[in-house]
């Protein structure tokens, strides 16, 4: 990989700040799946604020540095919960797929363990077996907790936006295309080199302002 970007002038810039840097998840396969049913159809702050209201209803209160923090909720905890429940805490008709889901781990007690050992594509299809999980939630499930570094096949309308501007300097290149070139350069690589330009992105943020990406996510 470092071989690669080192030569890629869209990510040799990027790779030499952040060598080493390797996707890393914090959050079982159940949980990074309710992050990204937070994140279907809405902004940045908008999925934040969703998930710190069920994780005060839901979640492990937990006291740490002096720190009050929110450990995540199990499945059983939402499975037997009502519907209407959840949408009066304003996560929307995600409430449906908050219980399925649920439900589905508290059923399935094994299945992350089972997915991980599962190639790519069949591993994809049994992740889309799952109620609520099309395309692009697949995609982040088969990277940020599969590891694999070139699950990279799906563009959501906000990603687009940001890698027509990080890979083509232009406001709107299509989906297609910014797939196609991920695939010409990165390859095997495409999705952890994606994960490099987001990551060097909002570290940029950190320090300085960026207004065009400020519009987009509103954070």
């Amino acid at each position: 990989f470092v071989d690669m970007a080192s030569r890629d002038p869209v990510l040799a810039p990027v790779e030499e700040r952040w060598r080493g840097m390797r996707p890393s998840c914090a959050f079982s396969l159940y949980e990074l799946l309710c992050i990204t049913i937070s994140l279907q159809n809405a902004q940045v702050s908008r999925s934040v604020k969703m998930l710190e209201t069920l994780l005060c209803k839901y979640g492990t209160l937990l006291l740490f540095g002096g720190e009050e923090l929110y450990g995540f909720w199990s499945p059983v905890t939402l499975a037997a919960r009502d519907e209407k429940e959840l949408r009066d805490l304003k996560v929307g008709y995600r409430a449906k797929s908050f219980l399925r889901v649920a439900q589905f781990f508290e059923e399935h007690p094994e299945f992350e363990n089972e997915v991980r050992v599962l190639p790519k594509n069949m591993a994809r299809k049994k992740l889309q077996e799952i109620y609520g999980v099309g395309p692009a939630t697949a995609w982040y499930l088969l990277f940020e907790s599969l590891k694999h570094l070139d699950a990279f096949d799906h563009v959501s309308p906000w990603e687009q936006k940001i890698l027509s501007r990080l890979m083509f300097k232009k406001e709107l290149v299509s989906s297609e295309r910014i797939l196609d070139e991920a695939q010409k350069r990165w390859g095997e690589w495409k999705m952890l080199a994606v994960h490099y330009l987001f990551e060097d992105l909002f570290w940029r943020r950190k320090r300085k302002h960026i207004d065009w990406l400020e519009d987009l996510i509103r954070l």
